[in-house]
């Protein structure tokens, strides 16, 4: 998928267009592709190499950030993120170092947790009716996508399950740095 095909509006509806192109043009790989909410009780993120960052390391301050993840094996994944500067896809190791770097670093405020969730299941259960879209008035902060906004049968709004980054409530698996490298990471031997 090109980067540029995909409307450049919350990461996690590009990812869900992600996935709906995957089962549109290669359905079988589906079960080797996941969907990884990012965020921490504070909601404060520091990503680096962000398309949106200002500064030399194009660091960028996130509440959330949610990216695609494709691992056909145990030696090879691929990370999709639309709102990185890095080549699209990147592979894991390089995202990580670059983009999260390391939690030695940081107050733990800051550090990154990650839910990670079949492709399947988020497109399955996930849904947004856009209402982080928009300012206390009703306004839209940005004019939303020309697409509906995406619901399932028995939910138009459960973003909020994703992020929250509690390991007892929530779909999916939730990681901390070091849990989420060693379960994606595999050096060749």
């Amino acid at each position: 998928m090109e980067r540029e095909a995909v409307f450049l509006v919350k990461c996690e509806e590009n990812v869900y267009k992600l996935c709906q192109e995957v089962i549109n043009k290669h359905s079988g790989e589906l079960q080797k592709c996941f969907v990884v909410f990012i965020s921490n009780p504070s909601r404060t993120i520091p990503l680096w190499r962000q398309r949106a960052g200002r500064d030399e390391d194009r660091l960028v301050i996130w509440d959330y950030h949610v990216i695609f993840l494709y691992h056909p094996e145990p030696e090879k994944c691929l990370v999709y993120d639309l709102d990185s500067e890095l080549p699209f896809p990147t592979y894991v190791h390089k995202y990580v170092t670059e983009t999260f770097r390391t939690d030695h670093i940081l107050k733990p405020d800051y550090f990154r947790y990650f839910r990670v969730i079949s492709a399947a299941e988020f497109l399955k259960d996930f849904a947004s009716d856009r209402r982080h879209m928009k300012r206390p008035d009703g306004t839209w902060i940005k004019p939303p996508p020309n697409y509906p906004a995406i619901s399932t049968p028995s939910n138009s709004h459960n973003l909020e399950e994703f992020i929250q980054m509690d390991t007892a409530k929530g779909p999916g698996q939730v990681y901390n740095l070091i849990q989420f490298v060693q379960k994606f990471y595999k050096p060749a031997t």
